[in-house]
């Protein structure tokens, strides 16, 4: 049995949602796919992260986001996004997880999973909105896979008094290791780097060179992680091995989209810079009716697009669909 949809949006983070917003705003009620929870990505946020930006910048479908904090933290985020989605009642099946979609005649059919279930639909547009912060990116290294290994912070509590390396010299790096000090651990930083990098953020920077110089946290630049043990980490600098006693590593060395589900479904993608081919002033992409929205437009550049700029993305994919939407009448 194929369900029908008008349209199917993949990916229910705030881009994503913002999509759906915009449609059902021109009386298009999408239905979104989510592998995980809504605003997955921000779910896997540390658990007290502060954004960024002002709640204003995150708002989406005209619905204010208020907060009496100056930036907006994670909960909030969370509380704000679902109640979009209870308010807007927008149709959102969590825990599926998107497969592959082909052309069937004038349709897409959309294969998709949930708790061992196969399931098919059949819609006129897609709209993949999925992301990048599901796919952290990998070293390679023997060891990498070992329980003590972790590519995502959540809190930093349980690190108390332990002794953990932070694999990273960005600012996710720079976030977790000032945490996991707070948090009574002894932290070591190993980044592959000649110096700090000029994404970190600058109002965390000068407290991150503090610690450095007062020896509170240890960093090695220029160090190239080659091996995890169950109790060691293997690196070297400048042709000398290394190696540091540990009980926990976070490999925090950034994120990437799903580039596979792209191109295995057709769509063109640059295997350099990981970026869709996609009309921009519409989004669509060299598959007819199929378009992309938020940060995977960016390709493996997680510093182009944000919520901030990716939640306009759904104006002109909906302007695009209502126009398509005329013409054939």
């Amino acid at each position: 049995m194929r369900n029908e949809e008008h349209t199917v949006i993949i990916g229910a983070g705030p881009c994503g949602l913002a999509c759906a917003l915009e449609l059902k705003e021109n009386g298009i009620n999408p239905l979104i796919i989510e592998k995980e929870n809504i605003v997955n990505t921000i779910y896997r946020f540390p658990t007290h992260q502060t954004f960024f930006s002002t709640s204003e910048n995150l708002e989406i479908g005209g619905i204010p986001f208020t907060t009496p904090n100056s930036k907006p933290v994670r909960n909030e985020a969370l509380a704000y996004y679902r109640e979009v989605v209870k308010r807007r009642r927008l149709r959102v099946n969590t825990f599926e997880r998107a497969v592959h979609f082909e052309k069937c005649g004038d349709f897409y059919e959309l294969k998709t999973e949930k708790n061992g279930q196969t399931k098919h639909y059949l819609a006129k547009y897609i709209i993949v909105a999925t992301g990048y912060y599901d796919q952290p990116n990998y070293l390679h290294i023997p060891g990498e896979n070992l329980p003590k290994v972790f590519h995502y912070f959540k809190e930093a509590h349980p690190f108390y008094n332990t002794n953990v390396v932070v694999i990273g010299g960005r600012n996710s790096a720079v976030d977790t290791s000032l945490e996991l000090v707070k948090a009574g651990a002894n932290v070591t930083v190993l980044y592959r780097g000649k110096e700090y990098s000029k994404s970190i953020k600058p109002w965390i920077l000068p407290q991150f060179d503090s610690y450095i110089q007062k020896g509170i946290i240890q960093m090695e630049f220029n160090a190239h992680v080659t091996k995890i043990t169950e109790d060691k980490v293997y690196y070297h600098v400048a042709g000398e091995e290394k190696s540091l006693e540990n009980d926990f590593v976070f490999a925090m060395i950034g994120y990437r989209p799903n580039v596979d589900f792209l191109a295995n479904v057709g769509i063109n993608v640059d295997r350099k810079t990981g970026k869709p081919e996609i009309n921009e002033e519409t989004f669509e992409t060299n598959l007819e009716n199929v378009y992309v929205a938020g940060v995977i437009i960016s390709g493996f550049n997680g510093n182009e697009t944000f919520i901030e700029n990716g939640r306009f993305h759904g104006i002109y994919i909906a302007q695009s669909i209502l126009a398509k939407e005329q013409a054939y009448e």
